[in-house]
């Protein structure tokens, strides 16, 4: 087992993966910008090092720091968190050169389904079923209308280097495809640096399911069932579940065995998130996130894993010790994204927390870097705060959830809390009767 970890994040998953550090015995070193020193990552790691100024880039992005301040700790690993170089192939082959371990898949993996392009022909070879569209990159306006043509409109076209919903437009018809194009390819060269596109079918009203798997690298993995991520506003997260109440038994088991398998014939390593969209009883792959997920709490609220206790083991050598057979899920998990954001018009709302006030009780979990006293930085994303509560079926999770909304108190900023506060109360949404559009309808509705 590692003697030292350094995590290369901020915030409450840079909390959460200390927390799992010390139920193991292993000492933590927190890295922080200027514009950090005062957070409670900071305060609670063993030791800390300030790595640049605000910038991200300059900072929590700087490899050279970050690489500095390993050898002034003598830490021997390093997680990543997700965000920022979670899912950087050359950060992970860097550290490994200088005999650090990066807890995290191999290079070759992240690097493999960093590439959307890549991952979903190596998805469609391990058997996982993906949505029709370009076997690779579409590189002229003819072979893309070619193709919108074979797979039929509406499409979607997306950039191959892709995140977070950049470079990504729909065409409904054959005139709307020359500007989807031209955007898309526009928006790709400015955020990724690589204007690749590639096409698919468009999905009238599918959900965003996803399949949480472990493995060791030997060859041996395991799904730890799915996670409901449909309710999106700009293809960003903001309300997760698990199990979903879309999918019944026999569904959650065939696609979470047909992952689980490919997960082996890959000897994927580590913590990963196969990602899909499911309409009319079909899955069809978007992408592979090769680390930790920020909803992987409710994953561990119905099955009692800590994925980053079993991260870290892995990361370390040491075999998986679980078989799926030994995968027990229990009850229902919400989690809800606390973002400093206006609940309206989502606009940032950096600032001093004059009050903050958790819930409590039974089932109830709040993982947050933040406190009162504390001023929220401008500088990084908005997410301040996960509350994630349990229940033994869906409709007593919704109602702890509406009871843990109602004691949430963050006086100072503005925050989400208001925003979930109607949620939970919307008969779709207490039905279970949503999918990735309906957020978007709602707020403009509201």
């Amino acid at each position: 087992m590692f003697d030292k970890v350094l995590i290369a994040n901020r915030g409450e998953i840079a909390l959460r993966i200390q927390r799992a550090c010390k139920e193991l015995g292993i000492a933590t070193v927190a890295v922080h910008s200027t514009a950090d020193a005062d957070a409670m990552h900071v305060r609670l790691a063993d030791e800390s090092v300030c790595i640049g100024p605000p910038s991200a880039s300059e900072s929590y992005l700087n490899i050279p720091a970050l690489l500095a301040a390993c050898e002034i700790t003598g830490a021997d690993a390093v997680h990543p968190g997700y965000g920022f170089l979670s899912e950087n192939a050359r950060f992970a082959e860097i550290l490994e050169e200088h005999e650090i371990t990066f807890i995290g898949p191999s290079s070759e993996h992240i690097r493999l389904m960093g590439d959307k392009i890549q991952a979903k022909e190596t998805a469609k070879s391990l058997g996982i079923p993906v949505v029709p569209g370009s076997e690779g990159a579409v590189t002229t306006d003819e072979q893309a209308y070619k193709i919108a043509g074979e797979i039929g409109y509406p499409v979607l076209v997306k950039a191959a280097a892709g995140g977070g919903g950049r470079g990504m437009k729909v065409a409904h018809s054959e005139d709307r495809l020359s500007v989807a194009l031209s955007t898309a390819r526009s928006e790709a060269q400015a955020a990724f640096g690589d204007d690749a596109l590639y096409i698919e079918r468009y999905l009238a009203q599918p959900r965003h399911i996803e399949i949480q798997v472990l493995g060791d690298g030997r060859g041996n993995a395991i799904h730890l069932g799915e996670r409901d991520c449909s309710l999106q506003r700009r293809h960003q997260k903001v309300w997760e579940e698990a199990p979903s109440p879309a999918l019944n038994d026999e569904q959650r088991r065939e696609i979470g065995e047909t992952v689980a398998q490919a997960m082996r014939a890959m000897k994927y390593r580590g913590a990963g998130t196969v990602e899909f969209l499911y309409e009319n009883g079909q899955f069809f792959f978007i992408e592979m996130n090769t680390r930790i997920q920020v909803e992987h709490p409710v994953t561990e609220m119905i099955t009692g894993i800590d994925l980053i206790i079993e991260q870290i083991r892995i990361a370390s050598g040491a075999p998986l010790t679980l078989a799926q057979e030994d995968i027990e899920f229990n009850g229902h998990a919400i989690e809800c994204r606390i973002n400093a954001e206006n609940p309206t018009t989502f606009a940032p709302s950096p600032g001093k927390i004059r009050y903050f006030h958790p819930p409590g009780g039974l089932s109830v979990r709040v993982d947050s870097g933040v406190y009162a006293g504390y001023s929220i930085p401008p500088y990084y994303d908005s997410l301040i705060g996960k509350l994630i509560v349990h229940g033994r079926h869906r409709n007593e999770c919704l109602m702890r959830l509406k009871r843990a909304l109602s004691e949430f108190v963050i006086d100072g900023i503005e925050t989400t809390i208001p925003l979930y506060a109607m949620l939970v109360s919307e008969p779709d949404i207490v039905d279970g009767l949503y999918d990735i559009h309906w957020l978007e309808k709602f707020l403009d509705e509201h």
